[in-house]
């Protein structure tokens, strides 16, 4: 069966819809976060990318007894509750509500089901600092591109989880996180780490204490505009850009201080194979991760089946 082409996902041509998602997902995110009961390295706060759009998955209220969950449809091109009692809620995206419409009346629909979120209602990391409902600059909804983000993210989902499924240690889901639009999927080799400095932010002490190689896409930003798949290794041992990585055009460049393995969409877009692109360049960047580390990468690695 010949395999369908990825699309092309040029950084520049859907800036403010990249924007106005971005956005929008922050808010499911956010909502999350404060609902849900807390799981290790911020894993109960990210979205997942479904057969429709991305969701939280199902998210318990009422002492357990009921449970709810948020979805960016791109189907039906609206946002939807669903709950295990009552009807779904739709809010429609058809007629290009901005952000600060959205909010208030996503809100307003969350109060309605007895849901009350506290969160700090502005984005993170983003370079915005209005508040959500105070943002009417964005609202803009290029649904031909919005569907390429979701094909395109659900391709790597797909992908990701191939490469997941060959690792014996501790794994998270794969999975994505709101705050940088990223997808990712993290492998840890059981080791803790010493805690880091008072000085450093919630965030990176709750993710980074233990030691990890992670792996990633993410569409592009200002520093990096275009779409880009990364892989480093925390923290990074001595030596690690001296290993090689594949396919040929996959590279080392150093990120606040540390080796960080990329990899151009375009050149996996391009290549004649493309989920063997990825593969290879996921497999390189752990191997040479776990070596340096000094991983126990045979006791970790899965064989197959007919090895067992």
């Amino acid at each position: 069966m010949e395999t369908e082409k990825l699309p092309a996902l040029p950084f520049d041509e859907w800036t403010e819809t990249r924007v106005t998602v971005h956005l929008l997902l922050q808010i499911l995110g956010k909502t999350r976060l404060k609902s849900t009961t807390r799981k290790n390295h911020w894993w109960y706060i990210t979205l997942y990318v479904t057969p429709r759009g991305f969701g939280t998955y199902s998210i318990p209220i009422n002492d357990g007894l009921d449970s709810f969950e948020m979805e960016f449809n791109i189907k039906r091109k609206a946002v939807i509750i669903s709950r295990s009692s009552g009807e779904d809620i739709v809010l429609s995206l058809d007629n290009n509500p901005t952000i600060g419409d959205f909010y208030n009346g996503f809100m307003a629909e969350l109060h309605g089901i007895g849901v009350y979120p506290k969160f700090i209602d502005k984005p993170f990391d983003v370079g915005i600092e209005k508040h959500f409902n105070e943002i009417t600059e964005y609202h803009h909804y290029d649904w031909k591109y919005i569907n390429t983000f979701w094909k395109l993210m659900l391709w790597n989902s797909n992908v990701f989880k191939e490469f997941s499924g060959r690792f014996y240690g501790k794994t998270c889901p794969v999975h994505i996180y709101w705050h940088h639009l990223d997808l990712a999927v993290t492998r840890f080799s059981g080791k803790k780490l010493p805690p880091m400095d008072k000085s450093a932010r919630i965030l990176e002490k709750e993710s980074y204490s233990h030691e990890q190689i992670s792996f990633g896409f993410w569409v592009g930003d200002t520093n990096v505009p275009e779409p880009m798949y990364y892989a480093y290794t925390y923290p990074s041992p001595v030596g690690v850009d001296e290993e090689s990585l594949q396919p040929k055009g996959a590279f080392w460049q150093d990120s606040n201080g540390s080796p960080m393995g990329l990899l151009r969409y375009e050149d996996v877009k391009n290549s004649t194979n493309p989920r063997k692109a990825l593969l290879d360049f996921l497999e390189s960047a752990y191997q040479a991760g776990a070596k340096r580390a000094k991983w126990n990468i045979d006791e970790l690695t899965v064989p197959d089946l007919d090895q067992l």
